[in-house]
């Protein structure tokens, strides 16, 4: 087995190692890097096709991560025993890793590259999505492919105390009020070189508000500006890192060689030439119409005269022709933002299209919102439920539920298109986890509002940042069934196009602009503080001061936002919905669990049964919490004054008549519950009145489990313990005793019998035993008995002859 090559560094501010290794496992792969923190460990390989798929008019990057569930020591929780499809979490680590190294690959190369990161440890405390993305990019330095890298990355955690720590652990990213995912490349060949930001995933923590009401400091612009810089810092280390990685290699075994590759280009400049001679004028006089429809027929309509205008001279290059008709709309319309600071839509850089919103769409839903900006029109319902519809997550970090899902969804009909739909696809998967990251800091903790919450946005019109709207959507319908957020959140998309040297942030991006721009940058907040943040690049990196900017400029437009919606619901309701259940919390002490639950259930399931409410029952360890749900509020309070009655329960009088039921039929007796948490024995010797006055043997004959009975209580003794009787039967009677027996004589002590071996020795009496009589009164009658006759005189006192011994193994 080949030797391995490994490097390590320090992770500044840390006690901890960052190690990559290559050379040992996975040879055969192009580039294959082993990354360490702690205890988690994963394997990262890229490899390439050393030819272009025919037709192939993109650049077809795929990453997966396999998390084995063996990694933390657990063995799949589905029916087969085996990992099938990726999480959630898996899928946005791919994300993550994809949004970087995509813009790290040359112009024009299109052969399908791979990227597989496959987790073989994790240790319950160092997160390994961070760690993907540098040993991915570790991976592709010594694999070959054409790569313009290193890409670094690294999570900060902005403590309660105002500080940024790298590479949290888990329980530090808890305690902590917002967490920042920055990858970025360096832009120089020097070890202390300025990092250019790439990709930027953040969020606030599912505590963040409750810390921000102590007194942490609150996540505005400016603090996520110096987190922006903070980053810098590790994410220059790991570059470095890797750079050693690399020169180690190429010690080992040469420069590593860049495997052979043909740009792929669209179109030939003597195609470009005369497009742009010919479509100039038509296709910059088609962007000046400012609706989409309207706009997409006019460039319809002008790409339709430019292809009839070059078909003789490009009979045989209709692809060519197509693809700078495209790629000229896009240099007209960033010229335009550029030179006169106008849209395609007409508006300014920094202008909002018309917001729309309104709640109480649909009268069965718990709650729901339209919120609309411009062309794009998201639907938001909200649904609650008990808190055992918490999702169980079967995944190798130690998150194993959630209480507050958002799903996204994205049909084709939303942009006028057809399509197949089957199932969410990874963009609305991490769409939707982005718009949930942007509301769990302002979602009410469980014991404020013990509810399991789910909101699905559907997508119904498109034209630009949906995600956003989604964000927007969500806090309506959020406040609309009646949950208490800590404050509404709204989300806008901005937009960069950089061009000679000159850079234009947009605020509220088309569909177009997304597409045709250097940027995609959404920010989410209430009005005081940040609450996610996604960032994503086609250039190679972007200034500091440049998002900085870009932060102040989303404030204004957020602030905008939520005032429109401010105007549809201001604040929370103070009631859920009718259609919705009523849920109320109570703590008990964890001892009285089981009297709540009873033997096998019974209590419980009684309590339901008669109720109507639903009851969960759930400890920490230290103490108990009874949840009851139902949409009938009476049948919630009806169940907690019952719970509330066995956990305190009333004290039964003596000589008190109760209707009660049966709930323990024993050998001696029945138990009836006469209160609430209070049972007490009905003995079986006081059963004979429901027998016509006959001596009852089983209890079950007359009585039977859940049977109502009249009891009275005859006694209560120190220790709490009750006696009944059938209120039926006289007060202090019971039934017929039996007959007394008549006193027996003691029995004369018998004499102690000798020792066996005595009694063999000893001579015969010649007293004969009662067989020796039996068998000498049938020889009488019947004759000789033959050989088998019993010799007395060798008996030894009533032996057994030549008898069969007895069987002395009976159960005595």
């Amino acid at each position: 087995m080949a030797d391995a090559i490994s490097v390590s560094g320090p992770i500044s501010g840390t006690d901890r190692t960052l190690t990559f290794e290559t050379g040992k496992l996975a040879q055969l792969a192009d580039g294959a890097v082993l990354a360490r923190i702690g205890d988690t460990v994963l394997l990262a390989t890229a490899t390439a096709a050393r030819s272009v798929r025919e037709g192939t008019d993109f650049f077809p990057l795929t990453v997966d991560i396999e998390e084995r569930t063996y990694a933390a020591g657990k063995i799949p929780g589905s029916f087969f025993r085996r990992e099938g499809k990726s999480s959630d979490q898996a899928i946005l680590t791919c994300r993550l890793i994809d949004r970087p190294l995509r813009p790290s690959f040359p112009d024009g190369f299109r052969n399908e590259v791979h990227v597989v990161g496959t987790i073989f440890g994790a240790d319950q405390e160092n997160p390994h999505d961070v760690l993907a993305i540098n040993a991915s990019s570790a991976a592709l330095m010594l694999s070959g492919i054409p790569f313009d890298g290193p890409i670094g990355a690294v999570r900060v955690a902005f403590t309660t105390e105002g500080t940024w720590i790298p590479h949290p652990t888990f329980a530090e990213g808890e305690t902590s009020t917002f967490e920042l995912v920055v990858a970025g490349r360096a832009l120089t060949e020097s070890t202390d070189t300025d990092i250019a930001i790439m990709m930027v995933e953040a969020g606030g923590t599912e505590k963040s508000w409750s810390y921000y009401e102590a007194g942490a400091p609150k996540v505005t612009e400016e603090v996520l500006a110096a987190g922006l810089e903070a980053a810098k810092t590790w994410i220059r280390e790991s570059i470095n890192l890797q750079r050693q990685l690399v020169v180690g290699v190429v010690a080992a075994h040469g420069p590593v060689e860049t495997m052979e590759f043909t740009t792929q280009t669209d179109y030939a400049s003597d195609v470009w030439e005369r497009v742009e001679a010919v479509g100039t004028d038509l296709i910059a006089k088609a962007n000046l119409v400012t609706t989409k429809t309207e706009r997409n027929a006019a460039l319809d309509g002008a790409g339709t005269e430019i292809k009839a205008a070059l078909a003789d001279e490009f009979a045989d290059r209709a692809g060519e022709v197509k693809a700078a008709i495209r790629s000229l709309t896009k240099k007209l319309v960033r010229k335009r933002i550029v030179e006169e600071g106008v849209r395609v839509d007409g508006r300014g850089t920094a202008d909002i299209r018309p917001l729309s919103a309104e709640v109480d769409l649909f009268p069965t839903a718990h709650g729901s919102a339209l919120f609309a900006r411009g062309e794009t029109q998201v639907l938001n319902v909200t649904t609650l439920g008990m808190p055992r519809m918490n999702q169980l997550l079967d995944t190798i970090t130690p998150v194993d539920k959630k209480r507050y899902m958002h799903h996204y969804n994205f049909p084709p009909f939303s942009t006028g298109e057809t399509g197949f739909m089957r199932g969410p696809k990874r963009r609305e998967i991490g769409h939707g986890l982005l718009a949930e990251r942007a509301l769990l800091p302002v979602v009410p903790s469980a014991d404020e509002f013990p509810y399991t919450l789910r909101v699905v946005s559907d997508v119904l019109a498109s034209n630009g940042s949906t995600s956003m709207a989604s964000v927007c959507g969500s806090s309506l319908s959020l406040m609309a069934a009646g949950v208490p957020l800590k404050a509404a959140v709204a989300g806008i998309a901005m937009g960069l196009v950089y061009d000679g040297g000159t850079y234009v942030t947009l605020t509220d991006i088309l569909g177009s602009e997304d597409a045709f721009g250097d940027m995609d940058f959404k920010v989410a907040g209430t009005s005081e503080a940040v609450t996610a943040l996604q960032l994503d690049t086609k250039i190679a990196g972007l200034p500091a001061d440049v998002l900085a900017r870009a932060l102040l400029q989303a404030k204004e437009a957020r602030l905008t936002i939520l005032g429109v919606m401010a105007a549809a619901i201001a604040e929370p309701r103070d009631h859920v919905a009718a259609s919705a259940p009523k849920i109320v919390s109570m703590e008990i002490p964890i001892d009285k669990i089981g009297e709540v639950i009873g033997p096998k259930g019974k209590v419980i399931n009684t309590l339901q049964q008669e109720t109507g409410a639903d009851i969960a029952v759930d400890d920490d360890g230290m103490v108990g919490t009874v949840t009851i749900g139902a949409v009938d509020g009476n049948a919630v309070e009806e169940a907690r004054r019952r719970i509330s009655l066995i956990l305190d329960p009333p004290t039964a009088d003596v000589g008190v008549v109760y209707a009660g039921r049966v709930v323990n039929i024993t050998k001696f007796g029945a138990f009836v519950n006469v209160l609430p948490g209070r049972d007490g024995l009905l003995h079986i010797s006081k059963l004979s009145a429901l027998a016509g006055g006959k001596r009852i043997n089983n209890v079950e004959d007359v009585l039977v489990l859940g049977q109502a009975v009249e009891v009275r209580v005859d006694d209560i003794d120190p220790q709490g313990k009750v006696s009944l009787s059938l209120a039926s039967a006289p007060a202090g009677a019971d039934a017929p005793a039996p007959a007394e027996r008549a006193e027996r004589p003691e029995r004369p002590e018998r004499p102690e019998r000798p020792e066996r071996s005595e009694r063999s020795a000893a001579p015969s009496t010649g007293t004969p035993s009662f067989e020796d009589a039996f068998e000498a009164e049938l020889a009488a009658d019947l004759g000789d008995l033959g050989p088998g006759a019993v010799d007395t005189e060798n008996r030894g006192g009533g032996g057994s002859g030549n008898r069969p011994p007895r069987n002395r193994s009976r159960r005595r």
